[in-house]
């Protein structure tokens, strides 16, 4: 019988054998055909599971095969350079993973002669890796009784034992590892036994994926239903708990599009969220801030002098917590264009694969290339843009200037 409640006594499940026989037999009748499935290769895995974190099992396969493409095996990895190692990550967000995963590998070259460890310790000690990839990895890669625990096995743990846990709490947290600890097989000699780990926890996370849903638990398809306790009080639809989400931030950025013959200038962000990303040259701005202006100013720390404007559209995506609407405005290089730098490029369309570009200046570039490319009739074009512009500004001082200069007004303007 589940037992538990919230002064920290330890979770139970109803007859845990019968729960890991059945769950086992369906998991392995049921499971999704993925790539990585099935593999021993605990760098392929490794790939795997940190594509996986905030990420859609959908959205990381394509990522995944590109990658084992370009980097198959560990020693490739550490030998690829940062860039490219983000430009392959570039879409699938969260680069810090990326980050680690690339330091991570230059670690097993010198420190494990390129084979993943298959020790916890010191698996545990390269970059990135948390208890849950420690368990993941090392439970599927080499058959280690190690457990995972992630949002899909608490929501699981959660109904099973029909307590409102969630990972989120730090006790609750313990109490979850601690069941999961118990639950899990132990490996023995034969080839089979071998894969039990990684099975179960594979099994755990499938079910919590596929049928024990956050709003609508699919029940009557549930190969451990009769062992859940939530099912049995009628409160599935109740727990987990869901916790309370952190505030929304509303940020204001704009960008400047400086295009030169359909190459657009980007520089390399710093900073925690998107460091090493490329993108065009962008201001935070506040309150009442003149987007213009600043833009102007952060060019001129660039060395580049353009006239910008304007060009009405707006971006919007979300990085964590923040909702960031981003001003985007263009303007055309002068001739002949700046050089590219360490840290400033000019990027084209051809060249975009080969630049660990941010989804905003992926999106900036597809949209407004053939605009940055476009010959100098085009009214698309910022180029005929940045003319109309001065050509009205030009007018209006025409009219309001007294007869016999405005010659002169054009003229300075021009210089």
């Amino acid at each position: 019988m589940a037992r538990s409640s919230v002064d920290g006594t330890k979770l139970e499940v109803r007859d845990a054998p019968g729960l890991r026989r059945a769950l086992l037999a369906w998991y392995r009748k049921h499971h999704r055909k993925l790539p990585w499935r099935d593999s021993r290769d605990a760098y392929r895995i490794w790939v795997s599971e940190i594509m996986l974190q905030q990420t859609q099992v959908a959205t990381a396969v394509p990522y995944y095969a590109r990658f084992l493409d370009r980097f198959p095996d560990v020693a490739a990895l550490a030998r690829a350079r940062r860039g490219d190692v983000l430009a392959a990550w570039a879409g699938l967000g969260y680069y810090r993973r990326a980050r680690h995963l690339h330091e991570a590998a230059g670690v097993v070259v010198r420190e494990h002669a390129g084979s993943v460890p298959s020790d916890p310790r010191a698996f545990a000690a390269l970059p990135g890796v948390g208890r849950y990839t420690l368990g993941a990895v090392l439970s599927m890669g080499f058959g280690r009784s190690l457990p995972v625990l992630d949002g899909n096995v608490a929501r699981v743990f959660s109904r099973l034992t029909a307590q409102p846990v969630t990972v989120k709490r730090p006790a609750d947290a313990k109490r979850l590892w601690d069941l999961a600890e118990r639950l899990m097989p132990r490996a023995a000699g034969s080839s089979h036994r071998a894969r039990l780990p990684g099975q179960w926890n594979q099994a755990l996370m499938e079910l919590g994926a596929m049928v024990c849903t956050p709003r609508s638990p699919r029940c009557s398809a549930c190969p451990v239903r009769t062992h859940c306790a939530a099912r049995a009080r009628g409160v599935q639809h109740e727990l987990p708990p869901v916790p309370g989400r952190r505030a929304v931030e509303r940020v204001r950025r704009a960008v400047a599009c400086v295009w030169d013959r359909g190459r657009l200038l980007v520089v390399r962000r710093e900073g925690a969220l998107l460091d090493g990303l490329w993108e065009p040259p962008g201001v935070e701005l506040s309150r009442g801030e003149d987007a213009g202006t600043a833009l102007g100013a952060r060019l001129s720390e660039l060395g580049v002098r353009v006239p910008l404007a304007d060009s009405g559209r707006r971006e919007r995506h979300t990085i964590t917590h923040r909702l960031i609407t981003v001003e985007v405005w263009q303007g055309e290089a002068p001739q002949p264009a700046s050089r590219s730098t360490a840290t400033r490029k000019w990027v084209s369309p051809q060249r975009e694969a080969s630049l660990a570009l941010s989804a905003l200046a992926a999106r900036l570039l597809a949209g407004g290339a053939s605009a940055g490319a476009a010959s100098s009739t085009d009214p698309a074009s910022p180029q005929v843009r940045s003319r109309v512009l001065r050509k009205r500004r030009g007018a209006r001082a025409e009219a309001r200037a007294p007869r016999g200069t405005a010659g002169i007004s054009r003229a300075s303007r021009r210089a």
